[in-house]
């Protein structure tokens, strides 16, 4: 058996015959609670369990400690009872390794347990026991969350410790088979900017991140998408392995198990000299639900938003980010608001995987998951007319034919004619749900936001709106679709929120849609 790693493993037993549940972390502190705290704000990580890449048969179990232990994994079908086990194994200090775990049943609920101990020590220590489920069965329901961009670099302005915690402990409440994060969750631009920019400084971003997402990801295997900042960006390749795109592709690859293109996800084949397959876009299916995640910023040689290093006042699409206070953040590229914004997108592979991958699924519900359209601006349907993704210039011109020879479609409508049901979208930090040709335009609200703030909010001309902080609840029936905006705040600013802490602060249900073809 294969085993996926970053560092020395040993065989792994094969598990078979079992029946089983959902996961979370063994051993040490893994998420943290209030009071446990680095220097950066994050919760203490000494020992950190997040699952990966679920499918009909398999999970893969990403271990990471703080110092070297040997571990092994317990699974079963039944709470407190473990029927098959892997063998044990080294976990370096510092260091993630992937076990997998194969020959599960689908559509199975299993328990599992991670076993520790130090090097020397004579026994190994009990892990809490937690829950995972192998893929749903069409007609099953379930639910699944997501969070916009948590961006822990800005602590006190757009994100509070002790908020996203709640915030995480809320979507583990939730019980979901899985959570996505849709980026601007790793920015590495202050590295990049004030040093020191090494892959050791950028594992730590990761590692930082890890010990947050561990809350929920011992529990729900983890999707991320890639976001602006996190600077994992074709555009940064000099062809060398010292530089910021080739230290942000290994870090995420390490520290989180991804999917690869297989038997169960299709998605990126190209691999990147020094970094591998970037497992950035990716596509799969989970009960009646076809779930698809896209990445410009690997796939444009020009950059998307934000360019590395260079201050500015805006995004380079004309948005800002302002509190409460009016302030501005972000960066503008070199050119602002005039570049060509036809000179970034998906690149012609990707397009194709999306085009394939749309139109040969025939489930009920699909759904697409991207930092936001464009890749850049703010708002959602009304940047969705626009240059790859509606075919106009911003002065109404239609010059898709032009721009893209060889697309059948602009993708809003490639959505359209295949029966997309939702894209979701972060990067405006902002609760947004709108509409467009009958494909629901979804942005997510930040996690950590303790300002409570509608940030972008003039972008939006449309739609329902609402401020952060929070987190998104999916619920897939096989009549409809469910989303929920559930609300984090904390404990005494329920009146300055508005709101109470994990009240559902707006709902809205989809039906499948009628009529699109392949």
């Amino acid at each position: 058996m294969n085993v996926r790693s970053r560092a020395p493993w040993i065989a792994l037993l094969t598990l078979s015959a079992l029946v089983g549940g959902e996961v979370s972390p063994a051993g040490a502190q893994d998420g943290g609670g209030r009071g446990a705290r680095t220097s950066d704000g994050g919760p203490v990580a000494a020992l950190s369990v997040v699952l990966g890449c679920p499918t009909d048969t398999s999970i893969v179990v990403s271990v990471r400690s703080a110092e070297a232990v040997e571990a092994y994994v317990e699974v079963g079908t039944e709470p407190g009872k473990f029927t098959a086990k892997t063998a044990a194994g080294a976990i370096p200090a510092g260091t993630a390794v992937e076990v997998p775990l194969t020959g599960l049943k689908a559509d199975t609920e299993y328990v599992y347990r991670l076993r520790t101990k130090a090097r020397g020590a004579a026994e190994f220590a009990v892990g809490e026991e937690q829950r995972f489920r192998t893929q749903r069965k069409p007609g099953s329901a379930f639910t699944f969350a997501l969070q916009g961009d948590s961006h822990p670099e800005r602590l006190g302005k757009m994100f509070d410790p002790d908020l996203y915690v709640r915030t995480l402990r809320n979507v583990a409440a939730d019980d979901p088979d899985f959570y996505v994060t849709l980026g601007d969750d790793f920015s590495i631009e202050r590295l990049i900017e004030r040093g020191p920019l090494t892959q050791q400084s950028v594992d730590q971003v990761y590692a930082l991140q890890r010990g947050f997402l561990g809350i929920v990801g011992c529990t729900a295997p983890l999707f991320l998408v890639n976001g602006n900042h996190e600077q994992a960006a074709r555009y940064l390749l000099d062809g060398t392995p010292d530089n910021a795109a080739v230290y942000a592709g290994r870090a995420r690859i390490s520290h989180f198990p991804l999917p690869e293109p297989g038997r169960f996800y299709t998605g990126d084949a190209e691999p990147v000299p020094h970094v591998g397959l970037l497992r950035d876009y990716y596509a799969f299916t989970w009960g009646d639900a076809l779930f698809v995640t896209i990445d410009p910023y690997w796939h444009s040689a020009a950059p998307v938003d934000n360019e590395a290093g260079v201050q500015g006042t805006n995004d380079g699409a004309g948005g800002t980010d302002k509190g409460p206070k009016g302030e501005k953040g972000g960066r503008k590229n070199k050119g602002g608001r005039n570049r060509d914004l036809w000179a970034v997108g998906l690149g012609d592979a990707q397009y194709a995987w999306l085009r394939t991958t749309l139109e040969t699924s025939s489930a009920k519900f699909k759904f697409v998951f991207a930092h936001h359209v464009l890749g850049t601006g703010r708002g959602g349907v009304e940047q969705a007319r626009l240059y790859e993704w509606g075919g106009l210039d911003r002065n109404g011109t239609s010059r898709f034919a032009e721009k893209r020879p060889g697309w059948a479609l602009p993708i809003h409508d490639l959505f359209v004619k295949t029966g997309v049901t939702i894209f979701f979208q972060g990067h405006d930090h902002i609760y947004a749900h709108q509409e467009l040709d009958g494909v629901v335009y979804q942005s997510t609200p930040n996690p950590g936001d303790a300002t409570y703030t509608a940030f972008n909010r003039e972008a939006y001309t449309s739609g329902d709106v609402l401020p952060n902080s929070g987190h998104l609840r999916v619920t897939v029936r096989p009549e409809d679709v469910r989303v929920d905006y559930v609300r984090s705040v904390l404990p005494g600013e329920e009146k300055r929120a508005g709101t109470q802490n994990a009240a559902v602060g707006f709902s809205y249900t989809v039906k499948p849609r009628a009529g699109a073809t392949k």
